[in-house]
């Protein structure tokens, strides 16, 4: 027969706990280990209870979630780790993840759903929120915007006080033709096609500032 898989609850709500407890302990694949109320007492419990699954609130008093799965990452111990929260905003998922959480659910996930993740983190497979999911491809599709260098920042520089190409080119000592090179570059770099709007994007992100570079 399998064994039941240990589990350790933590979130600072005691009534969550009490539901989740509630949830696994009428199960007999599950046992309930540990309970804890925030990320300090949750990595002291692990040692002491070693679960296999740590199911980890983010939110918390004291040592918060993403904390404590860093510091449970870099430790001995074996245990994965799966965020239930309710909170699913890139400055939540992303540090978690990152730290070594081995799923991210939802608080408003359905029981069976949340029974199949738990066994699912067990085996060390990868959960995800749907939202979670998506938050997460969208990252990965998103184009990594490449850093203008020295040299295209001091011609867009020229560029956005007025100089020509020939001018810019003569207060650089460099050619007209390395000029336009290195517009090309501007230009694919901020996604635009021409010069105003290469001098309007620099100047919103901060690249150009009035009366200086």
């Amino acid at each position: 027969m399998t064994a039941p898989i240990r589990l350790l609850i933590v979130d600072d709500h005691p009534v969550v706990r009490d539901g989740l407890r509630g949830m696994f302990t009428g199960d007999p694949g599950f046992e309930v280990v540990g309970e804890a109320a925030d990320g300090a007492e949750a990595l002291a419990l692990v040692e002491t209870v070693r679960p296999d699954v740590v199911l980890m609130d983010l939110r918390m008093p004291g040592m918060n979630g993403v904390t404590a799965i860093g510091r449970l990452a870099r430790s001995s111990s074996t245990a994965r780790v799966l965020v239930l929260t309710t909170y699913d905003t890139d400055a939540d998922v992303l540090p978690a993840i990152e730290a070594g959480a081995t799923g991210y659910l939802l608080k408003d996930t359905p029981r069976e759903e949340l029974v199949r993740a738990v066994r699912a983190a067990a085996r060390g497979e990868s959960v995800l929120a749907p939202s979670v999911a998506g938050r997460l491809m969208g990252r990965l599709r998103a184009p990594v915007e490449e850093p203008l260098s020295q040299r295209e920042l001091e011609v867009l520089t020229l560029v956005a006080r007025g100089a020509s190409n020939r001018e810019a080119a003569a207060r650089l000592f460099i050619s007209e033709a390395t000029v336009k090179t290195h517009l090309l570059h501007v230009y694919a770099k901020l996604g635009v096609n021409d010069r105003a709007a290469a001098v309007a994007t620099a100047y919103d992100k901060g690249l150009l500032t009035p009366g200086g570079r």
